[in-house]
């Protein structure tokens, strides 16, 4: 796939150029010509390097790099300058900007600079005997997370590279957002790919059985021990255990966690021997860790023992970029699971779909999504079974504009019912001048008279005829 190139430029006629040039040489190329819109679209898509004027209206190049790297560290910035702006661009280059080319600048030393700069912004091959492209990796790694959302893609890249250490990682995340499928992603990118990964769910287990599911029993360790057994440390060997719900986990069972990590052996139940353990720990939680410490329910030891890298995984309102993508890969799934021939959602659907709460994130959506196509009688998912599997018979969802010229309408029709159609009166409750208020009734086709002759009827009683 041929890299994504960003050109913010003022000038219509260098972003034409640009665009035309960089396309030649198989480089996909968005524009924007502004700063600010430049920032927009990176909020929806990570491209892999920004080309950028220094000159532009609002914020300039300069403030937009600023922007840019507290955002995207990684991310090459390469400035285009006049030459009264090279001293700011010399500056900029050492604050991080990967370089700055001079106007008006040779072709041939453009496409170089922007070669070098995603040559050494390229992320390193997973394994050293592996094919220099990463696109089979990738597709292997994090085939379970479904996305195109710019702030997954940063996780990703800061996952992958955590793979290849043994840190403890700690995922932090609301109820579904899909931190097992990022604990497999990671195990699935680390050297320990080919050994199990087990999750285990801390808060799903009662607290007697947990310790043994966990570090294993001996026959005989308690009354229901018939016959010896493994537990998850021993059966995860060489590979990787996800302990889901650590924040559930009983203060009693975490010191032994906390010494089987330090010390990395464990004593099965009823055992007298101590077993050696090779096996890379993530741990999951929805709960605040800080306030469980405060409150004496998580030991601050075994905390820094888990935390060495924090991943926050954004819940699903806040990457809504992804909602009609995962939808619709939902849907093939299900539609082979039921034997229906379906084929999408109606836009109605969709729309809702994308702009509901999901305070149950992912693991929402899919629920929502198989109740429809459970329900389908047709291949297309309609608006009624999306609401119904919503629990939101009555929602209307409008877009910004919709939203504006209905309570437009609505404002005016307040106005003239109180002033008796009369405009001069309700142009002056509006704060406008008459004329621009005879140009907003025309605009949603509201007549004076008509409010007139309502106020009037209702006065005398009388009943306002219909054909008028």
């Amino acid at each position: 796939m041929s890299a994504h190139l960003l050109l913010v430029d003022d000038d219509a006629d260098m972003l034409r150029l640009l665009t035309m040039r960089l396309t030649a040489a198989g480089y996909r190329v968005s524009s924007a010509n502004s700063a600010e819109s430049a920032l927009n679209q990176l909020a929806v898509e990570r491209p892999a390097l920004v080309l950028s004027d220094v000159r532009l209206p609002g914020m300039d190049g300069l403030g937009l790099f600023d922007e840019i790297r507290a955002r995207h560290p990684s991310l090459p910035v390469i400035l285009l300058t006049a030459h009264g702006t090279i001293p700011d661009a010399v500056e900029a280059t050492e604050r991080g900007v990967f370089t700055y080319l001079t106007k008006p600048f040779d072709g041939k030393s453009l496409l170089e600079k922007i070669a070098q700069a995603l040559a050494l912004s390229a992320p390193p091959p997973l394994t050293s005997t592996g094919p220099t492209g990463l696109q089979g990796q990738d597709a292997a790694w994090q085939a379970g997370i479904i996305s195109r959302s710019s702030r997954m893609a940063e996780l990703l890249a800061e996952a992958r590279m955590l793979a290849q250490t043994d840190a403890s990682v700690l995922l932090r995340g609301d109820s579904g957002t899909g931190k097992e499928l990022l604990a497999r992603a990671i195990h699935l990118a680390s050297p320990r790919a080919a050994k199990p990964f087990i999750a285990v769910n801390c808060g799903a287990i009662p607290e007697a059985l947990l310790e043994s599911e966990l570090f294993g029993h001996m026959k005989g360790a308690f009354t229901d021990a018939s016959a010896n057994h493994k537990g998850l440390f021993q059966a995860a060997e060489g590979g990787t255990l996800l302990l889901d719900e650590i924040g559930d986990m009983p203060l009693a069972l975490q010191v032994k966690l906390l010494r089987v990590l330090q010390e990395r052996v464990l004593r099965p139940l009823g055992s007298s021997q101590s077993i050696a353990v090779d096996v890379r720990i993530i741990s999951a939680t929805h709960r605040d860790l800080d306030v469980a410490m405060a409150e004496g329910q998580f030991r601050t030891d075994l905390y820094y023992r888990l935390n060495v890298v924090t991943l926050t995984l954004p819940p699903l309102a806040e990457r809504r970029e992804d909602i009609a993508l995962l939808a619709n890969h939902f849907l093939l799934k299900l539609a082979d699971k039921y034997g229906k021939r379906l084929s999408g959602f109606a836009p109605e659907a969709l729309k809702v779909l994308s702009t509901a709460a999901w305070p149950g994130n992912v693991r929402q959506l899919y629920n929502v999504v198989e109740q429809a196509c459970a329900l389908a009688g047709t291949p297309l998912i309609p608006l009624a079974l999306i609401q119904r599997a919503l629990r939101s018979p009555t929602v209307q969802v409008l877009t910004l504009a919709e939203a504006r010229q209905r309570f437009e309408r609505d404002y005016l029709v307040g106005l003239l019912k109180l002033t008796d159609g009369v405009v001069a009166d309700a142009a002056r409750l509006a704060d406008r001048n008459r004329t621009e208020f005879y140009r907003l009734m025309q605009k949603h086709e509201l007549v004076p008279g008509h409010f007139q002759a309502d106020v009037a009827d209702q006065r005398q009683g009388q009943v306002p005829d219909s054909k008028q």
